[in-house]
């Protein structure tokens, strides 16, 4: 649904939110006539200029469609869309971590000009505030008195520590300014948070499939994994869990509940809560990714595990790099009682984070753009989302499974039988299109059958024919 301002657009949102409504439910059909414009003004007491921006908002999202001297039709009817991909409950027990030479052939030309990459788990950037930014970055460097050359606060900026406390109540959060530290991205937030309650060679469970991001870190952290099958709706299975934690060592666990790369998985709040209340109770602390919380297309921001963490054992940790300032790498981290190791082994590797860019993003927060900023953000993504879903459904073979993710910014799809995801990574590349391999989002090369396509592009020609051309190649290998 859409996110409804205040203001004059409230009128043609909430027209449009209704008529949505009535497509996912059923109650209007794919090929149905929708009023015309007159009609529809008319109908709900609203101006000509309202009824139309009410369908151009449905048609953006591939909800409806404007056919020439007829009118607005239904376009797309949810339950046609592909079956959800289906779970994998093979894991291996905990091992050793090897690094797969298959992650670095995928993004080892990340940024060449001319790819269309659908590989990535990022935004573009013309959905990115650049301007406004670059604004904010420039009035920071001239109002500093050293030019942002200093040494910032170890903790980090005290302005944007304030703003980023303030995201917290968003999920059911309280924590002041005090408690966050800010860091190089996410990324280093988690291994300040893992380094705080792990020793090398204690075991850690994740997810599985996960971000083959986490895989380097354990490893170079010396820590062994646990992989916890996820169901691509509801997240980590936790009866596998619990039983597992009777059978080994767990030291933590590092899990990403809401829209989980590569899943888009958001487990529900029983849950959080129940992971939370058995990690509790056996004392094991959870290191929480939520860098993909505030890209979520419902009304309601999800909750957290923190949310539910009353004996401070989850060390939340999210970023601004996947809905503001990639390049920025700004991250932070509310370690609870781990605060005083984690400041401490930002002491011993870095000592600071980067201070203009933390001056420019606070400066940015303070102007009130943050939330307008996310909001669209939030809204284009949906779009896309959807879109990405309608071409996948449209030019891939039948028996392809995809999620339905309900934020983030990735698809995960299970192609047809005896299809290998690495040759067709290789094929795509031939026709300029990137694409993430499953086998990357586990330890053991499994997902063979399986790719991560990223919708962080917006929608267009060239975007649909790389979907198209994408799923003629997938229907070739599956012969």
């Amino acid at each position: 649904m859409a996110t409804k301002p205040a203001g004059d657009d409230f009128l043609y949102y909430r027209v449009a939110d209704r008529l949505e409504a009535m497509v996912t439910t059923g109650v209007l059909k794919t090929g149905d006539k929708l009023p015309s414009v007159r009609a529809l003004s008319r109908e709900q007491g609203i101006s000509l200029s309202t009824a139309f921006k009410a369908y151009s908002a449905l048609e953006s999202k591939g909800l409806v469609e404007a056919r020439p001297k007829s009118g607005y039709f239904v376009r797309f009817l949810p339950r046609k869309m592909a079956a959800i991909p289906r779970i994998q409950q093979h894991a291996p027990a905990p091992r050793d971590l090897t690094v797969d030479e298959l992650i670095a052939a995928v993004y080892e030309n990340m940024s060449e000009a001319g790819v269309v990459q659908l590989a990535l788990a990022a935004p573009a950037t013309e959905l990115l505030p650049a301007a406004k930014l670059n604004k904010c970055l420039l009035g920071a460097l001239r109002d500093s008195p050293t030019s942002c050359l200093h040494y910032e606060n170890i903790q980090g900026n005290e302005l944007l520590r304030r703003h980023l406390a303030r995201t917290a109540f968003n999920w059911g959060g309280h924590y002041t300014t005090g408690d966050v530290v800010v860091t190089h991205g996410c990324m280093e937030a988690l291994a300040f948070c893992l380094k705080a309650v792990t020793r090398p060679g204690d075991i850690v469970a994740i997810e599985r499939p996960t971000y083959f991001g986490i895989f380097s870190l354990l490893k170079n952290l010396g820590l062994r994994a646990l992989e916890v099958p996820s169901d691509p709706q509801t997240g980590p299975d936790l009866d596998y869990l619990r039983q597992a934690l009777g059978q080994c060592r767990v030291a933590a666990c590092l899990f990403v509940p809401n829209f989980n790369n590569p899943l888009g998985s958001l487990m529900p709040d029983t849950h959080k809560k129940a992971l939370v209340d058995l990690l509790s109770e056996h004392d094991i602390p959870l290191v929480e990714d939520d860098i993909y919380g505030e890209l979520y297309f419902g009304k309601i921001r999800p909750h957290t595990c923190k949310s539910f963490d009353s004996q401070g054992i989850v060390l939340y940790c999210s970023s601004l790099s996947k809905s503001l300032a990639p390049g920025y790498r700004i991250g932070w981290c509310l370690p609870g009682r781990y605060k005083a190791q984690v400041l401490q082994l930002k002491l011993t590797q870095c000592i600071t984070s980067a201070t203009p860019t933390q001056a420019a993003v606070a400066r940015f927060c303070e102007t009130g753009r943050l939330d307008l900023h996310l909001q669209n953000l939030r809204k284009a993504l949906h779009t896309q989302c959807l879109r990405y879903l309608q071409s996948v459904v449209e030019f891939f073979p039948p028996e392809v499974r995809v999620t339905q993710p309900q934020g983030g910014y990735v698809l995960w799809m299970e192609l047809p039988p005896g299809t290998d995801a690495y040759q067709l990574y290789r094929d795509a590349r031939q026709h300029q299109i990137s694409i993430a391999p499953g086998q990357i989002f586990s330890m053991d090369g499994q997902f063979s059958q399986f790719i991560r396509l990223g919708f962080g592009t917006p929608y267009g020609p060239h975007i649909e024919e790389s979907l198209r051309t994408l799923g003629r190649l997938t229907g070739r290998l599956s012969k």
